[in-house]
């Protein structure tokens, strides 16, 4: 395990810069921090590059159960300073483990459906957290897959692995342009049910229980007009308060517990 211990030292340089989409894009690497996230990255198969370790930060079970699968790893493996890690790591939390990674490049035509799906589209969402906080809705609620379409932000954007806690890692996630993504949803059959703020039928008031397709535009924004037809129903969240709509995270997580209660 080589150590490292300059800040200037090249390795650390090009991780550092894959917290830029552009840089993200050019080396088709990811970085990952935090030791859940990680190890839920190992536990999908997620192919690692490299791997950044500070062994006394590692006091978390995860980032434990990590220094022990770290010599069957095909990873390279670097021993950092504090310091060292400090620069590496996103934000402030530092658990003594970061790793960079292949990109995951599946495409829209990749995601492999059950027999009654329940599908999310995303449209047009610019913050990578609110990205992550859906996905951990959407993995907690049991939906069958994720689809980014019109994306403002990348999918493996650092905010959004975290938000996601690592389960962007763990449930079959995709970007796609809208219009693209409309056409699968149709060749699919899957009912499609978008949440608008003028709609006027209450989202507890359709069904749920078969292939279905929850769709949610950003909150700037709302969805664009092509989820507006005739085979395409608009739904509303009721609004009690002074505020117009709810944050897109929070609005999905009601969305897909509904379809979950409705499917028992």
């Amino acid at each position: 395990m080589t150590t490292i211990t300059s800040l200037q030292n090249q390795r650390v340089k090009e991780a550092v810069r894959l917290r830029d989409r552009r840089h993200r894009e050019k080396q088709g690497r990811i970085l990952i921090d935090g030791a859940r996230e990680l190890a839920r990255a190992v536990g999908a198969g997620v192919r690692m590059l490299e791997m950044f370790v500070c062994e006394p930060l590692c006091t978390s079970r995860e980032a434990q159960g990590l220094l022990g699968w770290l010599p069957d790893c095909r990873a390279e493996v670097f021993r950092v300073t504090e310091p060292v890690f400090e620069k590496l790591s996103f934000g402030h939390r530092a658990e003594g483990v970061l790793g960079v990674a292949e990109m995951p490049r599946q495409r829209l035509e990749e995601l492999q459906l059950p027999e009654r799906p329940l599908v999310a589209v995303l449209e047009g969402v610019e913050k990578p957290g609110n990205v992550g906080a859906v996905l951990r809705s959407a993995d907690a609620a049991g939906l069958s897959a994720l689809i980014v379409a019109d994306a403002w932000t990348d999918l493996y954007n650092p905010n959004a692995i975290r938000a996601s806690l690592g389960t962007i890692f763990t449930m079959p996630v995709c970007a796609a342009t809208s219009a693209d993504t409309l056409e699968w949803l149709r060749r699919k059959r899957l009912a499609i049910y978008a949440a608008r703020a003028d709609a006027s039928l209450p989202y507890t008031e359709v069904d749920y229980r078969g292939p279905t397709a929850i769709v949610l535009g950003s909150e700037a924004e709302g969805l664009s007009a092509g989820w507006s037809g005739g085979d395409v129903t608009a739904v509303r969240l009721p609004m009690h308060g002074a505020a117009d709509s709810l944050n897109v995270s929070a609005a999905a997580a009601v969305l897909f517990y509904e379809a979950r209660r409705q499917r028992g």
